[in-house]
C-alpha cells in the first residue's frame, strides 16, 4: 500500500562533476605554482591546485590531437602543437588563440620548451631535426639537424648568456648545441637507453642526467666530462635536485653536495647523494600495492604506481608526481607527505557511494584494484589500495564512515573514514568465494554484518565483530557465516531490507529470490521466487517505506513486486537498453534508474509516469546513489564522467510561484497605466512581460485616442533598443493577421522613418522579421487595391445618377435634402465596405446591393426615375 501522501521530487540540476582531465603526456606546473597544465587529447586543462577545479580548457579548432606543449617561464604564453602541424599561441587566461602557424617539421613535434627570457622557444620533432622560434618578433631563428631518430628532450642552459640548447633523441645521446653558431658543441654519452630528464644545478655548472637503462649521470658541463654514474636500480623517468639552501637533515642529507631525487618505474620517491652514490632516502608509501608480477619485471611495468613525471614546486617547497594511472599527487618537503592527489582519468566508473557524516566525501570504484575517495568540496582525492583485481562493487552502512568494497580478487574489504581527518584504512577482510565478488550490501539497522553475491552462485553472509578496528595494523579476518547456493549463474545483486530481516537477491538466470536473514547464526531460508524479467536481473532494492521491492532488468524493465504473494505491482518501460542500477527517492514513491543507454530516469511510482529523464553521460550509467536526506543524487558511468545532481523541485517551485506572482502584480499595474493613459509605461511593461497580445492592445488604444498617430510615433521612438527589437518582432507576427496589419503597419511606418537601415540592422533578428515583413504586406496591398478599383464603381454609378421629369419650385429644397442624407449614407457604407471587409467578392455584392437600396429610396421618396 503505497502512502496517500508525500513530497515528490521532479527536477534535478548538476552540481557538480568529476571528468576526466588528464590522459597521459606532458604536465607542466605555472611559475606561480598555482595551476597544472596538462594534456587530455584535444585540449590542454588547466587545473587550480587550490580547488581541484578545471579553470580553463585549451582545446584545438581542427579537433586534432596535441602532442606537446610548452608555458613561458613568465606564464604568459602558451604554445601547443598538434598532429596537424600547426603551431598555436594562446592567451590561456581567456582561452583565445592569438596567433597560429605551420611548423617547418615534416612529422608532429614530441618535445618542446621555453628559454628563461621566454622569448625563445625550441621544438624537437620526430624527424631528428630541432627548430628555434622567437616568438616575439615572430619568426624562426635557427634549424639543427644531426640528431638520430624522435627529438624527445629539449632544455635550454639556466645561463641565458650561454646560449646552449641541451637535447636528447633515439640515439641515447645529449647533444649540446650553441645557438651563437648553429653548431654541436659536443656529444655526452653515458645512457644505453633514451634520456628521460635533466636538471641542471643552480650555478649551471653540473647536470644531472636520467634514463630508462637504471642509471643517473652527474655532468661537469664546463669539462663536459662525467663526474659520477649512479645506479639507481629502477627505470627513472624524471629527476629533480634538491634545493641546495634548504635544511633536509630529517631525511638523511647532511652535506652539501648534490642530492637529487628519482622517481621511476617503483613508484618510490628516492633521495640520492651524487658524491657517494648512495641513497639516504626512500619514501615509505602508506601501503604497498601488491607486485604485479616478478622481481624483475613485473614490478617494473605492472605497478599501477609506478612514476611518469616528477616537477619540483620550490617557492612552497614541494613536488608534484604523476604516476602511470594519469594520478597527480603532491607532496610536502622535507618529510614527503601526501598533501593534495587528483585523479586525471577514472577510466570506466563501476559504482559510486556517498560517504562521510554529512555526505561530503563519495567513494569510487573503478576499472582498477584501487578505490578513490574524493573530497566533493576540493576534488582531492585519495586512493586506497588493497584489492588486487578490479573492484566491482560498493556499499556503505547507515553511519556513513564504514563502508564495504568486493572485488574480482575472490575478496570482500570493509574500510573506516575517520570522520575528523578523513583518512581511510582498511579495517576487516574476507576471503572464501571461489570466484569474483560481483555485488555486496550490508546491515542497515546496526554495523553488525556483510552479504556478498559472486560469480560462483553463492551469497555468503559475513559476521562483524562488535568492536572494529580503528586502524589497517589490526586487520580482522572475516568468516562467513552462511553459504547459500542461492542461483544457477552469476549473482548481480543483494540487497538488505530496512529491519535487517530480509534479503533479496537478483541473478543472470532471470530471477530475483527473497530469503529470510533469520537470527545470528542461522541458516538463509528461501521465501519466495520473483518471476517475469526476459533477461538477467541487473539490480534489486527494497522500498524504505512499503512492503515492496524493485528490479531492473536486462530486458529495460523495472518491476516492482509484493513481499506478500511475490506477485508484480507495476511495470516501468522507457529506457531502450538494460537498465543497471535503481534507488528508491522521495521516501519510496518514487524510483531513479540508470541505464545501459546512458539515460537516469525519475519515475513516479503511484502514476506509472517518468517526470524527469537526464541526460548527461554517454555510455552505461553503472553507480547511482542518494543522499540519506534524498537532496542529492550521484551518477557515474563508463564514460569516466561522475556527476552530482542537486534536487531542485522546491527552488523550482519556489521560482514559479513567485513569477506568477509578479505576472499578477504586472497586469494589474499595467491595467492602471492603460486607465491613466500612461502609454509608455504601459508598453515597455507590456514587453517585458513578453504578452504579445497584451502589446497590441496598449498599441490599438494609443491609435484610438486623440492624435493617435503621432502619440504612437512620440510613444515607440521612446522605447529601449531591447524593446524596439521586441516590437519588430510581434509586428512580424501581428502583420500575417488581416485584423491586426493596420497596428503592425502604423508601429513599422515609425521604425522605417526615423530609424536608419544600419540602425535598424543592428537589432537581433532584424534581418529575418523584415523579410518575413515583406510578402505580407505585398498581400495585404493588392487586397485593397481591388477593394479600391470595386468602390470606384459606386462613384462611377453616382456619377451618372440622372433626375428627370418636371419638379416643382417649392420641393426643391427637401429634395436636395434628401439627396445630401442619401450621399451621406452612401460613403458611410463605402468607407465600412473599405475597412471592414477583406473579401473582395462579398464586398463588391455589397456595393451592388446598396447601390439597388439606393436607387428604391429615391424612387419611393420623391418619385424620381434615374438613368
Amino acid at each position: 500500500k503505497l502512502p496517500l501522501f508525500f513530497s515528490s521530487s521532479c527536477s534535478y540540476a548538476v552540481s557538480s562533476t568529476i571528468e576526466p582531465f588528464y590522459k597521459g603526456g606532458k604536465v607542466q606546473i605555472s611559475k606561480d605554482e598555482k595551476f597544472i597544465f596538462c594534456t587530455c587529447g584535444t585540449r590542454v586543462n588547466v587545473l587550480q591546485i587550490v580547488t581541484g577545479k578545471i579553470v580553463h580548457s585549451i582545446e584545438q579548432d581542427d579537433q586534432e590531437d596535441i602532442t606537446s606543449f610548452a608555458l613561458s617561464l613568465d606564464d604568459e604564453i602558451l604554445v601547443t602543437a598538434s598532429k596537424a602541424l600547426l603551431l598555436k599561441q594562446w592567451d590561456w587566461k581567456q582561452a583565445q588563440c592569438t596567433r597560429s602557424w605551420r611548423a617547418i617539421h615534416n612529422v608532429p613535434i614530441a618535445s618542446m620548451t621555453f628559454d628563461p627570457t621566454s622569448t625563445l622557444l625550441a621544438t624537437g620533432g620526430c624527424d631528428g631535426t630541432i627548430k628555434l622560434w622567437d616568438v616575439v618578433k615572430q619568426y624562426c631563428t635557427h634549424n639543427l639537424k644531426g640528431s638520430s631518430g624522435v627529438v624527445h628532450l629539449v632544455e635550454f642552459h639556466p645561463d641565458i648568456s650561454l646560449l646552449q640548447l641541451f637535447s636528447s633523441a633515439s640515439d641515447c645521446g645529449i647533444r649540446m648545441w650553441d645557438l651563437r653558431s648553429s653548431q654541436c658543441l659536443c656529444v655526452l654519452q653515458s645512457h644505453y637507453s633514451p634520456v628521460t630528464s635533466l636538471a641542471f644545478t643552480s650555478d649551471g655548472a653540473s647536470m644531472v642526467s636520467s634514463g630508462r637503462d637504471k642509471i643517473c649521470t652527474v655532468w661537469d658541463l664546463k669539462s663536459r666530462t662525467t663526474r659520477r654514474t649512479v645506479p639507481v636500480y629502477e627505470a627513472v623517468e624524471s629527476v629533480v635536485l634538491l634545493p641546495e639552501d634548504e635544511d633536509f637533515s630529517e631525511i638523511g642529507v647532511k652535506t652539501k653536495e648534490i642530492h637529487f631525487i628519482t622517481a621511476g618505474s617503483k613508484g618510490v620517491l628516492r633521495v640520492w647523494d651524487a658524491s657517494s652514490a648512495r641513497c639516504v632516502f626512500a619514501q615509505t608509501l602508506p601501503s604497498a600495492p601488491p607486485a604485479g608480477g616478478s622481481e624483475e619485471g613485473g614490478e617494473e611495468y605492472g605497478d599501477p604506481r609506478s612514476l611518469t613525471y616528477c616537477l619540483p614546486l620550490p617557492s612552497s617547497l614541494r613536488l608534484a608526481t604523476v604516476t602511470a594511472e594519469h594520478n597527480i599527487l603532491l607532496y610536502q618537503l622535507p618529510s614527503f607527505t601526501t598533501q593534495q592527489q587528483f585523479v586525471g582519468f577514472n577510466d570506466e566508473v563501476l559504482d559510486v557511494k556517498f560517504l562521510g557524516k554529512g555526505d561530503t566525501h563519495i567513494v569510487v570504484a573503478t576499472n582498477s584494484s584501487q578505490l578513490k575517495v574524493f573530497d566533493l568540496a576540493t576534488s582531492s582525492c585519495k586512493i586506497l589500495y588493497g584489492h588486487t583485481d578490479t573492484v566491482l562493487s560498493l556499499d556503505v552502512f547507515k553511519k556513513a564512515s564504514l563502508f564495504v568494497s568486493c572485488a574480482k580478487d575472490k575478496s570482500v574489504r570493509v574500510w573506516r573514514q575517520d570522520p575528523d581527518s578523513g583518512q581511510v584504512c582498511c579495517v576487516a577482510q574476507g576471503c572464501s568465494h571461489g570466484n569474483a565478488v560481483g555485488s555486496i550490501t550490508c546491515s542497515r539497522m546496526k554495523e553488525s554484518f556483510v552479504v556478498s553475491g559472486s560469480q560462483d552462485c553463492t551469497i555468503k553472509v559475513w559476521d562483524l565483530p562488535e568492536t572494529i578496528p580503528e586502524t589497517d595494523g589490526d586487520m580482522f579476518q572475516l568468516t562467513a557465516r552462511v553459504t547459500e547456493k542461492a542461483h544457477d549463474k552469476d549473482v548481480n545483486s543483494v540487497a538488505v531490507s530496512p529491519n535487517d530481516k530480509l534479503l533479496v537477491s537478483g541473478s543472470q538466470d532471470r530471477l530475483a529470490k527473497l530469503w529470510s536473514l533469520g537470527a545470528p547464526g542461522a541458516d538463509l531460508a528461501l521465501l519466495g521466487v520473483f518471476r517475469g524479467h526476459r533477461r538477467g536481473v541487473w539490480c534489486v532494492q527494497f522500498s524504505p517505506m512499503d512492503q515492496v521491492l524493485a528490479s531492473s532488468s536486462a530486458d529495460g524493465s523495472v518491476k516492482l513486486w509484493s513481499l506478500q504473494d511475490f506477485s508484480c505491482l507495476k511495470t516501468f518501460e522507457g529506457h531502450d537498453a538494460s537498465v543497471l542500477k535503481l534507488i528508491f527517492v522521495s521516501r519510496g514513491t518514487q524510483l531513479l534508474t540508470s541505464g545501459s543507454d546512458g539515460l537516469v530516469k525519475l519515475w513516479t511510482i503511484k502514476t506509472n509516469e517518468c517526470v524527469k529523464t537526464l541526460d548527461a553521460h554517454q555510455d552505461k550509467v553503472w553507480g547511482l546513489h542518494a543522499t540519506r536526506k534524498d537532496d542529492r543524487v550521484v551518477t557515474a558511468s563508463a564514460d569516466s564522467n561522475i556527476t552530482v545532481w542537486t534536487d531542485v523541485t522546491e527552488v523550482e517551485q519556489a521560482e514559479e510561484q513567485a513569477k506568477q506572482e509578479d505576472q499578477i502584480l504586472k497586469k494589474q499595474e499595467l491595467s492602471n497605466l492603460l486607465h491613466e493613459k500612461k502609454f509608455l509605461k504601459a508598453l515597455g511593461l507590456a514587453i517585458s512581460l513578453d504578452q504579445p497580445h497584451t502589446v497590441l492592445k496598449v498599441i490599438k488604444a494609443i491609435r484610438q485616442g486623440e492624435d493617435g498617430a503621432k502619440q504612437l510615433e512620440k510613444t515607440v521612438l521612446k522605447l529601449r533598443q531591447d524593446q524596439k527589437e521586441s516590437m519588430l518582432r510581434y509586428c512580424a507576427v501581428w502583420n500575417t493577421n488581416a485584423r491586426s496589419c493596420l497596428d503592425a503597419q502604423a508601429v513599422i511606418q515609425v521604425m522605417l522613418t526615423h530609424l536608419s537601415p544600419e540602425e535598424l540592422l543592428q537589432y537581433q533578428g532584424a534581418r529575418a522579421h523584415l523579410e518575413g515583413l515583406i510578402p505580407y504586406t505585398e498581400r495585404h496591398m493588392q487586397r485593397i487595391g481591388r477593394l479600391l478599383q470595386a468602390s470606384m464603381f459606386l462613384d462611377y454609378m453616382w456619377q451618372k445618377m440622372r433626375v428627370t421629369g418636371g419638379l416643382k419650385h417649392n420641393t426643391h429644397q427637401s429634395q436636395s435634402r434628401a439627396y445630401t442624407n442619401d450621399f451621406q449614407m452612401f460613403f458611410q457604407i463605402k468607407s465600412l465596405s473599405l475597412v471592414k471587409h477583406k473579401d473582395n467578392v462579398f464586398c463588391s455584392t455589397l456595393m451592388y446591393d446598396v447601390i439597388g437600396s439606393m436607387q428604391q429610396s429615391l424612387i419611393l421618396q420623391h418619385g424620381l426615375k434615374t438613368q
